[in-house]
């Protein structure tokens, strides 16, 4: 799976999470809080989600500031 393939997939969570939200602007360097807009309950739902769409579970609370960082952590942590 590449880094495209994963970033397209997050947005399609991010769009389910946060329907009213322009996703247009959101790249790699976007921070999750500040620029996506996620707080504590739809971060965690972001969690869930990403858990199930790429059929792997994190290890503990993962801490991420980035979109960057979440595809990093789930390109090393997936089979797909």
């Amino acid at each position: 799976m590449t880094r495209e393939d994963i970033f397209a997939g997050l947005k399609e969570i991010l769009t389910l999470i946060k329907p009213s939200m322009d996703l247009s602007s959101v790249n790699e360097s976007s921070q999750l809080v500040r620029d996506v807009g996620l707080d504590s309950l739809t971060i965690m739902l972001l969690s869930l989600a990403t858990e199930n769409k790429f059929q792997f579970k994190f290890d503990g609370t993962p801490k991420f500031n980035t979109v960057g960082e979440v595809i990093d952590y789930i390109s090393a942590h997936t089979t797909l």
